[in-house]
């Protein structure tokens, strides 16, 4: 409940400042950003970060999985194998549970 609360406060603090600056500070707003998102340097920074959250979700997934695969039952685990290695999006398929990835 805080965090909706919280969001909702900050939509509508958004909102009133937003109207309050008018079109002009926005546009100039919109132009800042533009220009912040064209630096060289933030694009560096921004595929970094994106490869790093890329590289700890991947071992994220492995110690989860080590982990979860431990517990369940084995009749899962090897249908969430089954289904990692047919992962590669280049077709339609139809897994063990009758679902397909269209």
């Amino acid at each position: 409940m805080r965090y909706k609360v919280t969001f909702v406060s900050g939509l509508a603090l958004g909102y009133v400042l937003g109207t309050r600056a008018g079109r002009e500070r926005y546009e100039q707003m919109k132009k800042c950003v533009r220009t912040a998102a064209q630096n060289p340097a933030v694009r560096n920074a921004a595929e970094t970060a994106g490869q790093q959250g890329r590289q700890f979700a991947g071992k994220a997934f492995t110690a989860v999985g080590d982990r979860v695969g431990d517990v369940l039952p084995a009749s899962v685990t090897d249908r969430v194998r089954v289904l990692r290695g047919r992962g590669d999006g280049s077709a339609a398929y139809n897994d063990d549970w009758g679902t397909s990835n269209t």
